[in-house]
């Protein structure tokens, strides 16, 4: 038997200054949410390319992309990635609160994108 192979490598953005926001918010996060985050991360590690309920791509930001996580609570945590080769570069993360996602919270994401590609 053997066991699946990952598709993609879930890395951490690492700004100029070694701050990695995304393993922060993680870890600031109770255990049963990091555990469900890490879960949905990891399917989209053996499983991509996957489409919703997991994974949605972001509309009007080409090559971006979101983890759909519903965590305890009734909540809602989203983790915005591009793929960078065979890595998946976790850009963001943030607990949802509105239906849209909200403009600082995409322009967040972008700027650390920016700065990726630098």
């Amino acid at each position: 038997m053997t066991l699946p192979s990952k598709v993609l490598n879930a890395v951490f953005f690492r700004s100029t200054s070694g701050a990695e926001p995304v393993r922060d918010w993680l870890l600031s996060l109770d255990r049963a949410d990091k555990k469900i985050i890490g879960a949905d991360i990891a399917t989209l590690e053996f499983c991509w390319p996957i489409g919703k309920p997991k994974c949605s791509p972001i509309v009007n930001v080409k090559g971006m992309y979101e983890v759909r996580s519903k965590i305890t609570s009734g909540r809602i945590a989203r983790v915005l990635f591009i793929i960078d080769g065979s890595n998946m570069v976790l850009l963001h993360g943030f607990i949802k609160k509105t239906q849209k996602t909200p403009l600082s919270e995409l322009n967040l994401a972008k700027n650390r994108l920016k700065e990726f590609m630098k």
